[in-house]
């Protein structure tokens, strides 16, 4: 995968890490931003999805591993996907490892990712504080 999340700062308990199942024939790099599906499953995100949060080591596909850790409470460097972002601005997934400005609607439906610590220019990276 691409454009993984780096780890700026990690806060709270180190991260806040919570574990979520997911499937043993899954590879997850660390850092990809993960989908919640139920019940209580992470995958890779996609697009538009529900964040349960960044996956906190790699997990290789039939390692017979059937957990995930995923950081819950930290700043991360994020790739803007679409126009700028300003300081302070909630983000959200626009696809696989990607953000934006998150609409209303996205905030209201629970895709809220994190804030934005810094102005971001479309196409770059940029501080996130992730809090989910």
């Amino acid at each position: 995968m691409a454009n993984e999340a780096v780890i700026i700062e990690l806060l709270g308990n180190k991260g806040e890490v919570i574990d979520f199942t997911c499937a043993d024939a899954t590879s997850i790099s660390k850092g990809t931003i993960l989908k919640l599906t139920t019940p209580r499953l992470a995958i890779a995100s996609s697009g538009l999805d529900v964040t349960c949060g960044i996956a906190a080591a790699d997990k290789l596909a039939s390692d017979g591993a059937v957990n995930i850790g995923a950081y819950t409470y930290g700043i991360f460097d994020l790739k803007n996907a679409t126009s700028s972002i300003t300081t302070g601005q909630i983000v959200s997934l626009s696809g696989a490892n990607l953000i934006h400005t998150a609409t209303e609607a996205e905030i209201a439906s629970g895709k809220g990712l994190g804030r934005a610590l810094e102005d971001m220019a479309s196409n770059a990276v940029g501080e996130v504080l992730v809090a989910l």
